[in-house]
């Protein structure tokens, strides 16, 4: 996995795709901080794309996230923010 941040401020991860089949948890967890929208609308964002909510923690105490999984399986968590 490679970080980069480009000129316009944006930070971009890159990875390898894999072929073999998910067998275990993701090594690597992503937790996404939205900045220019609610953790709502980013949530409904990210569902309009194909994911799907694994677990809704938007009332849990202390935090408030969303563990959503991509089409794949590969899971990541929306925090709150903005």
């Amino acid at each position: 996995m490679k970080l980069a941040e480009t000129r316009s401020g944006w930070s971009h991860a890159h990875g390898r795709r894999q072929t073999d089949a998910k067998t275990v948890k993701n090594r690597i967890h992503l937790d996404l901080v939205p900045e220019d929208a609610s953790q709502g609308q980013e949530v409904d964002r990210i569902l309009s794309l194909g994911a799907r909510i694994i677990d809704d923690r938007r009332q849990a105490t202390p935090g408030g996230w969303v563990v959503m999984a991509d089409p794949e399986g590969n899971e990541f968590c929306v925090e709150g923010g903005g």
